[in-house]
């Protein structure tokens, strides 16, 4: 059985192993990556060797940190990628190339529809009713959207909310405020198996699940990188922030919001922004937290949307696709009951 995995970042893995008794033989690992000195490969490989066929990545990892002392150095890779190979090559984890993404690219929706398609999705996606999904939103009217678990009065000012016209709708994943008026940010949103991340810490699973759009932005000239927890940034600053949901039916839901062309006063007037937030970015202002992309590409946001469809699909084996009616319409009683009510708005007060 072969298993690969390729490092954010770093080097590809690759591991082939038979199973015996319900254990692990005759492991084999390989890959680009360096390792010195040369014959510590051999006890990386006797590590693996008689791990029960059922040891997580975290366990397998940890044998190989066992069977190594401090005069061994691995490079661009690490025990967990290891771990993560060889939960592949036996079927526990799954690799991109092991699935077909629907795209979806509908027409502009009710902001807050998009917010319930993000549940929606992902119960169709468990229920195997749609395969992984990327999907990239529009919307037709301003709207903030806050985290699962974020202060309606803490966040937004909503004197200036009504002032601006527009709405506040809380989202089921956690992280920060997104400031979203129609044309001004690009937001899409990943709905993969879990089996997809298995092995991975969730540090590592944003890094993984967003390494397409780091290719991405560079076909469209912006040197991008990822900063820990969940910002993607490039040379001028910050450009987007992810969140994920992790669903008892084995589904992630992973979306980004980078931002295009931000009117940064009407946010910050809408927004409360407060030093403490500040406090890690190393900046004093909000405004400088604001990096268009249209500033470093010059592109309609058209374009770039369909520059970032065509790399994922150049990427990985994918299908077009557009929402289905029963979808539609369970998203749309979602977005009624669920999550245009106060009650779910302002349980978080």
């Amino acid at each position: 059985m072969h298993g690969e995995y390729k490092v954010p970042g770093g080097k590809l893995v690759a591991v082939d192993v038979d199973v015996e008794d319900g254990r692990l033989a005759r492991a084999r690992l390989s890959g680009d990556f360096f390792l010195e000195p040369d014959d510590a490969l051999e006890d990386l490989n006797a590590a693996l060797t008689g791990m029960p066929e059922t040891a997580t990545a975290a366990q397998l990892a940890r044998a190989i940190e066992d069977a190594v002392d401090h005069t061994v150095s691995l490079v661009g890779f690490t025990p967990e990628s290891v771990g993560i190979a060889v939960r592949r090559a036996l079927g526990h984890a799954t690799s991109w190339r092991d699935h077909t993404f629907d795209v979806i690219h509908g027409e502009p929706v009710h902001p807050a529809l998009n917010v319930a398609l993000d549940q929606v999705i992902p119960e169709e996606v468990a229920a195997g009713r749609r395969g992984p999904t990327m999907r990239i939103w529009e919307w037709n009217a301003p709207l903030v959207v806050i985290g699962s678990f974020q202060s309606v009065r803490n966040e937004v000012d909503t004197e200036a909310l009504e002032r601006h016209g527009m709405t506040v709708v809380r989202r089921i994943s956690g992280g920060g405020a997104m400031f979203m008026e129609p044309g001004n940010c690009i937001t899409y949103s990943l709905v993969v198996p879990e089996s997809l991340v298995e092995g991975l810490s969730f540090e590592q699973s944003y890094a993984f699940l967003d390494d397409w759009v780091l290719g991405a932005l560079a076909d469209v000239g912006v040197r991008a990188r990822y900063v820990p927890l969940n910002d993607i940034a490039s040379e001028h600053g910050k450009i987007g922030g992810a969140a994920q949901k992790r669903f008892a039916s084995g589904v992630v839901l992973h979306h980004v919001t980078m931002s295009y062309d931000i009117d940064a006063d009407k946010m910050l007037d809408v927004l409360r922004i407060g030093r403490e937030k500040l406090s890690d970015k190393g900046i004093r202002s909000a405004n400088k937290r604001v990096d268009p992309m249209r500033s470093q590409t010059g592109m309609a946001r058209a374009d770039i949307v369909a520059a970032f469809i065509a790399h994922f699909r150049d990427r990985y084996d994918t299908r077009l696709s557009d929402y289905r009616p029963e979808e539609l319409a369970r998203a749309e009683e979602l977005m009624a009951t669920k999550f245009l009510s106060e009650e779910w708005t302002y349980r978080v007060p």
